[in-house]
């Protein structure tokens, strides 16, 4: 007898006639006919097909299962690796403040975009929002999966079936604490009465979902035997996958490698489930541990875009499917169907929506994930990039590494930049620049192209002068009747100048004055405030990215006061783009000599 699963009775009838024919070999003296398209006693759809021979002396049959109605079935191949995206739900844990259904669509609608199979979208019981949300999330995937969480408890699976009703697939994922401290100290009930409850569940689930999901809460922490009767009943019960999270980031990736293969060792009808991981990052193990689940058997692993979870937060998506996709044949050839190209893009909106900034050094995501400062990096980049470069940025959505020319940066560097700018080798003094350039990056802290096109054309003097520097500052804001204003009075050359304007905001007004002073018509590319320091006495540091003639300009300030310290950022990238100006005079000027 052989068991196959399918998507549809087409399917099932397409699959039986090329059985047919691996059966019959060729033959004419055998016959096929359907005994019957439903097995009792059974919930799923079954076909029986009999092959026997003319003379009815001897029979072979064929069984093959078919997934229809309200679950979809997520086709089988052992080494494709489910992507289950819990940023909706986990994530959002973590937030200061839940995020509105407008956000939560617009980031669900990304992931679907990334190739995300499955999308916790919510915990439809928390409140009439959240089943909302979960709705019209449901309601707008086209290709992925909605899900919703819901307790062992009759009222959360039906809110679940609120949430869905009337949308043909999706997935219900109940759960429940299997671990002794949970089970005595939180539920206060035996172990027994869980496996009674988890297996009611289940059951419930199934009436309104062939899709349905089961958590052993605390997995981690949960003595194996527990865990393995646990497993055995919840798949017993229809569940079609079964995750084993390590709820509170405990267990190392060998303990918990572990603990699946100990899983498929002893639970008989392991085979008849997905097996899923949810791992946190307390111990920041969970990607480790999530890879050594995979590695032993699990098919499933449910993440968070940038790791954002609980306390440390979850499996980080991009960090486990880029290393499956990077050590593929080490990880015995599995793979998601994440596209891959469009990380740096979901990692960028779940950022901005969350208000949760990605740290730079993050990695895949991070600023810094391909940004070189080391002169011996550097050098290697240039000569090879797989020097100091496992993955390309553009394999998850960026467009370039970055060099960051800093006072680590050697000669290499400076002369590849140059270059990239236009100049040639023997149209400048490399020793006289890179000594330049180390002071002014000793003074600067990061040097960009622009400062090093100046070391070439202007003098120390000018190197050092600000043509724009702020001399006073006032702004008026606040209320609902009162309008932004601001005074700026600058220093331009040896004159003083004042302008006063509004804005939507006070920054904007005061933007607005200095590009009035100074002439400069730039466009704000990035704008990002930082506290430099902690308490009351922190000072406000402001970076912004300007757009000037097709080039970027960066500018920095610093000041107790962040109205003050944008100004200053501002003003610090008008003096970059008057030097910019001063060069492009004096190339004018060479050209024409």
């Amino acid at each position: 007898m052989g068991y196959y699963t399918v998507d549809d009775f087409s399917s099932a009838l397409f699959l039986f006639y090329v059985l047919c024919i691996t059966f019959l070999e060729g033959t004419a003296n055998e016959s096929v006919f359907c005994i019957s398209d439903k097995i009792p006693n059974n919930k799923d759809n079954y076909i029986l097909f009999v092959i026997k021979d003319v003379s009815c002396k001897s029979f072979k049959f064929i069984v093959f299962q078919y997934k229809k109605g309200k679950g979809k079935n997520m086709a089988v191949d052992n080494n494709r690796v489910i992507i289950f995206d819990t940023t909706l739900r986990d994530g959002e844990q973590a937030l200061q403040q839940s995020l509105s259904t407008k956000q939560k669509l617009q980031i669900a609608l990304c992931l679907e975009q990334l190739g995300v199979d499955v999308i916790e979208a919510g915990f439809p019981i928390s409140s009439p929002g959240d089943l909302q949300s979960v709705r019209e999330i449901a309601l707008a995937l086209k290709t992925s999966t909605a899900c919703g969480l819901s307790r062992a408890l009759d009222k959360d699976i039906d809110a679940c079936y609120e949430a869905f009703k009337g949308i043909d697939h999706y997935r219900i994922h109940t759960f429940i604490a299997t671990s002794d401290i949970h089970v005595h100290d939180k539920l206060k009930k035996n172990f027994d009465d869980i496996v009674e409850m988890a297996v009611h569940a289940v059951k419930r689930a199934r009436n309104y979902t062939d899709d349905v999901e089961f958590s052993c809460e605390d997995a981690g922490r949960t003595p194996i035997d527990h865990l393995c009767k646990m497993v055995e009943n919840a798949i017993k019960a229809g569940a079609t996958t079964v995750n084993i999270p390590d709820t509170v980031g405990y267990t190392l990736p060998y303990e918990f490698g572990g603990i699946i293969k100990t899983l498929y060792n002893k639970v008989p009808n392991i085979d008849k489930a997905v097996i899923s991981v949810h791992c946190h990052n307390d111990l920041g193990m969970a990607t480790a541990n999530s890879l050594t689940a995979v590695m032993e058997g699990a098919r499933q692993i449910e993440c968070t875009v940038n790791g954002l979870g609980e306390r440390a937060g979850n499996t980080s998506l991009e960090e486990v499917v880029m290393a499956m996709k990077l050590r593929k044949e080490y990880m015995k050839g599995v793979y998601t169907n994440i596209v891959t190209e469009n990380i740096a893009r979901a990692s960028q909106v779940v950022s901005g929506i969350t208000n949760e900034p990605v740290p730079s050094h993050k990695a895949i995501v991070g600023s810094n994930a391909f940004a070189h400062s080391s002169g011996i990096h550097q050098d290697g980049v240039l000569k090879n990039k797989s020097t100091y470069e496992i993955l390309t940025p553009q394999s998850v959505g960026f467009k370039e590494n970055n060099m960051h020319m800093t006072a680590r940066s050697g000669r290499h560097m400076i002369k590849a930049v140059l270059e990239k700018l236009g100049y040639r080798e023997g149209s400048y003094d490399l020793d006289d620049i890179y000594a330049r350039f180390l002071k002014l990056a000793d003074r600067k802290g990061q040097v960009f192209d622009y400062d090093l096109e100046a070391l070439l054309f202007l003098s120390h003097e000018q190197e050092e002068d600000s043509q724009f520097e702020l001399d006073s500052l006032n702004v008026m804001s606040g209320g609902k009747n009162i309008i932004p204003t601001a005074s700026v009075r600058l220093k331009i050359g040896k004159r003083t100048r004042t302008e006063s304007g509004t804005g939507n905001g006070p920054v904007d007004a005061v933007f607005n004055c200095i590009s009035r002073l100074t002439g400069i018509k730039l466009k704000l590319d990035n704008f990002v405030i930082s506290a430099k320091g902690s308490g009351m006495n922190a000072q406000g540091q402001v970076d912004v990215d300007v757009i000037y003639n097709n080039r970027h300009y960066h500018g920095k300030g610093l000041s107790t006061d962040v109205i003050e310290a944008s100004a200053l950022s501002l003003i610090s990238a008008c003096n970059s783009i008057y030097r910019a100006q001063l060069i492009e005079e004096e190339k004018h000027e060479k050209e024409n000599a």
